[in-house]
């Protein structure tokens, strides 16, 4: 794909959501004073409830015509950048130059929104070849979403049934921050978890029937912050990849199994790619499921999912696939697969 450049933001609304994990005064101080040396306006919005952001986000996408916003900066977890994307894609812009950018600075547990678009790069680092405009550095590039048929939310990173999404529940009583949080959670999950009857469907065709550990759609590779489930996943291929572990494989064993995505290729594990994948639950009990590291309302047995290509536009590093660091995918027969 070719990337083109841009200039430099000049109008900026950063979203900051006060109660994610790492955010204080110190960060979003740091953040303002990158601006102020770019000499980028800024507006800065801190988050109040749910779907606060969504409603910024909005705003900042109508904007007013001698004030166009360029970039919005979504400040804190994936389910802050989840509730963003919400607004930045609700609705087309009724103003010159289209939708503006968006642009992640990781405050949440996991941040693999973040992971997936720059690595281990420090935000500051990323931030500031966007506001100066670095080319070499930094681009906007247009990514895919998907879509869940079933309620109309977008999906930034992935969805899952299965473990992970059991994990998000055993994370609530767990007292760590960070990754370490939601690593001990997938390790009690996991010890713990019981496969149930599933069936996963890709573009019309069953990739896999019976005792389902997890199956997780997207998207990003990385969940939780560090768990390769998606290895050959590309955000810009306009296709979905899927990756299901059967009841075969002991759950216990998924954590350290998908740390590198040392799973693909092992007994057990389902791999696939399409437009539309459907998972469902088939003992008639609802499915444990969530996306973008939000577990949802345990009242759907069927979940549709289907990709929206070139959907939004994301400020990321000028290469030629998505970040791999912090993981072994660049080395291995799967390093130059298209996802």
């Amino acid at each position: 794909m070719t990337l083109s450049t841009a200039p430099p933001p000049r109008h900026a609304v950063v979203i900051a959501n006060p109660t994610a994990g790492t955010i204080d005064d110190a960060l979003l101080d740091s953040l303002l004073t990158l601006f102020a040396r770019a000499s980028t306006q800024v507006t800065l919005h801190r988050t109040a409830r749910i779907g606060d952001a969504t409603a910024a986000a909005r705003a900042a996408c109508a904007g007013r015509r001698d004030l166009a916003v360029d970039l919005v900066v979504a400040v804190g977890g994936d389910g802050t950048v989840h509730e963003v994307i919400e607004g930045m894609t609700g609705t087309p812009p009724h103003r010159p130059g289209g939708a503006p950018a968006l642009a992640v600075v990781p405050a949440g547990t996991g941040n693999s929104g973040y992971l997936m678009l720059w690595g281990e790069r420090p935000w500051r680092e990323s931030l500031h070849a966007i506001l100066t405009g670095s080319a070499q550095d930094a681009v906007p590039r247009p990514l895919d979403l998907a879509r869940v048929a079933e309620t109309g939310a977008k999906v930034f990173l992935g969805a899952c049934s299965g473990v992970i999404a059991d994990a998000l529940r055993v994370a609530g009583s767990i007292p760590l921050s960070g990754r370490a949080r939601y690593a001990r959670a997938f390790a009690e999950s996991a010890a713990a978890f019981t496969p149930y009857p599933g069936r996963v469907t890709v573009d019309g065709t069953v990739l896999h029937e019976g005792p389902t550990v997890l199956a997780n759609v997207g998207g990003g590779r990385f969940r939780g912050g560090q768990y390769q489930v998606l290895p050959r996943s590309e955000l810009d291929d306009g296709l979905l990849d899927v990756c299901v572990v059967d009841g075969s494989v002991a759950p216990s064993l998924v954590p350290e199994l998908t740390r590198h995505g040392d799973h693909l290729g092992s007994p057990g594990i389902f791999y696939g790619r399409g437009s539309r994948i459907v998972v469902e639950r088939l003992d008639g009990a609802p499915l444990c499921f969530e996306h973008d590291g939000e577990l949802q309302p345990p009242t759907l047995r069927r979940v549709t999912l289907e990709v929206l290509p070139a959907a939004l536009t994301v400020w990321g590093p000028p290469t030629a696939r998505l970040s791999t660091s912090g993981s072994r995918a660049g080395t291995g027969p799967d390093a130059t697969e298209t996802a």
